[in-house]
Formats: structure tokens, sequence, C-alpha cells
């Protein structure tokens, strides 16, 4: 695992939008043979995104060939709500750049069979010949997309019970109203996204410190789900120093430590 300790969210979010707009343009896609990007959403995101916009907006890279998987979908929430994730990405990143419609796939929390819309939703990830490069947020307790605390470390896309914590946690976007919140979703498992060939996730704030001490530091386990990222070979943890108040000072300054030269 690579981390990679920036002094704030701005500097983070520079760091890991240059990380991702590099490998698009390694890859140089063509429409025959695409790039393809998993999408996280929540607050971490946000400025990742608005960083790319930018570099779209200065000409520096293009979505036209890149096919987007989104993490996540709340279950029985209309798709135009203000708080689905279609909405989301819409608002804050896809309406912003020259990605095609028919390349994003975004999980239906609406499907009349959930269940096949999550097997469905496998089977398109393998069709397009997996996921390149997947972005990922972190919740405060280690959750990875929806794949909540005590979640599999194997499991594919399927249908969860939120918890309490990112009920509450959630509530912020629904009026602080825990009733509004939806208590379902659908999300990628931890499987679908350690089988992506690149994984990388931002983490930021104090509140997270807890969990990426977990992640980076600790054992890999079913409680911290996104620890199993210590297992992958190509995951690069991208933070700010605010997010690493609970890390020792020897994991501190080892990981900044061995950055120094090192180029993207």
């Amino acid at each position: 695992m690579r981390v990679i300790i920036e002094p704030d969210y701005e500097r983070m979010s520079k760091w890991a939008a240059n990380y991702v707009a590099a490998r698009i343009k390694q890859a140089n896609p063509t429409p025959e043979h695409p790039f393809k990007l998993g999408c996280p959403t929540g607050s971490s995101p946000l400025g990742l995104y608005k960083e790319l916009i930018k570099k779209y907006e200065a000409g520096e890279i293009s979505f036209k060939n890149v096919i987007t998987f989104n993490m996540d979908e709340y279950v029985k929430i209309p798709e135009d709500h203000p708080e689905s994730y279609h909405s989301f990405m819409w608002k804050n990143f896809f309406s912003h750049i020259d990605i095609q419609k028919e390349n994003v796939h975004i999980l239906d929390g609406n499907a009349p069979d959930l269940i096949k819309e999550c097997d469905d939703y496998e089977k398109a990830i393998e069709e397009a010949g997996g996921i390149d490069l997947f972005m990922g947020g972190v919740g405060p307790d280690g959750h990875l997309a929806f794949n909540e605390p005590g979640s599999s470390l194997t499991s594919k896309t399927r249908i969860k019970t939120l918890t309490t914590d990112t009920i509450i946690a959630n509530s912020r976007f629904f009026d602080n109203d825990m009733d509004l919140v939806p208590k379902q979703a659908l999300t990628v498992g931890i499987g679908t996204v350690m089988a992506a060939r690149e994984v990388l996730l931002v983490c930021n704030g104090h509140h997270k410190a807890r969990a990426l001490k977990h992640i980076v530091d600790g054992a890999i386990s079913h409680k911290w789900t996104a620890s199993m990222l210590q297992t992958h070979s190509h995951a690069i943890v991208v933070c700010d120093e605010a997010a690493c108040g609970e890390l020792t000072v020897d994991t501190f300054k080892y990981y900044l430590d061995k950055e120094r030269g090192n180029l993207l």
C-alpha cells in the first residue's frame, strides 16, 4: 500500500486528481479500448471531482472514452431526488465534463428485481473488461462504499442495510432527519473493488483519523472493511494531515520519507 500525506484537503484533492488524470492519459483510451473508472460519492471526493473538472476545462484531459461505474445508490429513492447518487454525480461531476451518457453506470435502487440489478452490474463490469482504477472515499468507521463493518471482505455487488452510524452521518444531507435517510442501499462489494487494477482512496479530516489508523496500521478486519486494501498490489491512500492524528509518529514519518523524490 502506498500512502500519500498532503498538508490539507486542497492539496490532497489535487494530488489525487493529478494521479487519476495521469492514468487516463497514459492509457490513451479509444472507443474500442476505453478507460474504466470507478466513482465514489460523498463529501471526500468533491475536491477530487472539482480538480478533474478544471483539468477538463483547461483541455488537459478528456472523458469521452471513459466508462464509469459508481460504487453505490440508495434503495427506493427517486433517481431525480436531490440526494440520490445519480443526482450527486451529474451535479458534481458528469454534467461538467465530456463523458457520454451511455458510458455512465449507476446502480438502480428502484429496479423491480434488486438482486438481478446487482448481478447484472457485476456482469457489466466484467463485460467492460474490469475496472482500471477505482476511486473511493472512506467512512469514519472504515467502511468502503456501503460495505459496513462486518461485511464480507470478498463480497460482490449486493443489497446492504445501513448501520445506525451511517444513517446518522448521512442525515446531514436529509435536513438532519434520520427518518428521511434510506435504510438500504445497493453497493459494490469489497471483492468488486479489490478486482480493480488500481484503487485510490481519499481520506480527510480529524473524524477519519481512527479509520485511517486501522486502514494503514491495523490488522485486516471485516470490522474496518477498507483495511482490505492492504492486500491490493496497487492501492494508494491519499490523506491530509488532519486524518493522520492517530497514526504513530514513526508511521507518519515513514510514509513521508518513503514518498520523498517519488513521482506519480
